[in-house]
């Protein structure tokens, strides 16, 4: 004989069931270990950001906070993971704003920058800085134009990583002067710093924080800023836009990103306790250390924003170039 469950027992049941999937939708977050993908090395800036972001977030939602690094290929293998782990809201991304605005016009990437990515909050600013070996023949910006007209063959310059910004600004600071600048890609500034030091290539657009200690050691001297204002780091140092070209202005951004499809209130929560974390004056100090300044409070609409306009600048000086994404 067929036996069949009683209507109220197949009721309970279904209101049980129905009860429990309510109540794990409505357990608050985060309900496991929290990720922090970094893309970048273990020691590098990014690391280091994240674990200060890490130290906030656990004292805050009372979860651990693991920084898991993925470096290599520009930032792409930690979008990657963020992409395919992320959508259950413990795993989020710490990486700069070029990931969107540069990346994906210097590399074949998979991923859609203004769709697949969302900004949550700017923990830190920086700048790029021309820098040349001690022994250089000029010390500011009039001296390296009026040496590099007379320089047939053109000027050496080194940068972090082809097709990325400290590419870009190179090649553009040489149509702005009317001088030929010759671009030597590197892969990451150490290395680039090191032929610098050495002598083998005479100049530089490197990022602030990894250019700065050489600088107060005396092993490569500073000729300008690309960034909006002068660095606190480098008071003595002019601008590109005080020495009148506004072209060079720049800002880069590391900052804490999401996948957008995840809920709005944990959004916003990871949001709030970056900048409330970051605005320490502890932590702000600890950014100046490192030759950063503290981030803004900018929405993340004004951000992606900012990051579409950094993006068709990006792609206009790369077609002046020629340039074909690798």
């Amino acid at each position: 004989m067929k036996q069949t469950m009683p209507w109220k027992a197949i009721a309970l049941a279904t209101g049980l069931s129905l009860s429990a999937a309510t109540m794990a939708q409505q357990a608050p977050w985060p309900v496991k270990p929290i990720r922090l993908v970094v893309g970048g090395p273990a020691g590098g800036n990014a690391d280091s950001l994240a674990r200060l972001l890490a130290d906030g977030m656990q004292k805050q939602l009372g979860k651990p906070v693991i920084v898991e690094s993925k470096p290599g290929a520009a930032g792409v293998l930690a979008v990657n993971d963020l992409l395919a782990n992320g959508k259950d809201a413990h795993t989020f991304l710490l990486i700069q704003g070029g990931i969107v605005s540069e990346t994906p016009l210097a590399y074949k990437v998979s991923y859609q920058p203004f769709k697949d990515l969302k900004p949550l909050a700017q923990l830190s600013r920086n700048g790029l800085v021309l820098i040349a070996n001690k022994d250089f023949p000029a010390s500011n910006l009039q001296q390296l134009a009026d040496y590099g007209k007379k320089q047939s063959d053109g000027l050496d310059f080194a940068s972090y990583a082809t097709g990325m910004r400290g590419h870009t600004s190179g090649m553009l600071l040489g149509q702005l002067l009317n001088i030929k600048m010759k671009h030597l890609g590197y892969k990451g500034s150490p290395p680039a710093l090191s032929d610098l030091m050495g002598g083998h290539v005479p100049l530089m657009m490197d990022g602030l924080t990894t250019a700065l200690p050489l600088i107060k050691a005396g092993k490569v001297k500073p000729l300008a800023v690309n960034y909006p204002t002068r660095m606190v780091q480098l008071p003595d140092v002019p601008t590109f836009k005080e020495l009148g070209y506004p072209q060079l202005s720049e800002v880069s951004w590391f900052g804490v990103w999401s996948r957008p499809d995840i809920p709005a209130d944990v959004q916003a929560r990871v949001r709030e306790i970056a900048l409330q974390y970051f605005k320490q004056p502890q932590i702000e100090a600890r950014l100046r250390d490192m030759g950063m300044e503290p981030g803004t409070d900018a929405t993340p609409e004004a951000l992606m924003s900012e990051l579409q306009k950094a993006y068709q600048r990006q792609q206009a000086l790369l077609k002046s170039i020629d340039y074909q994404p690798q």
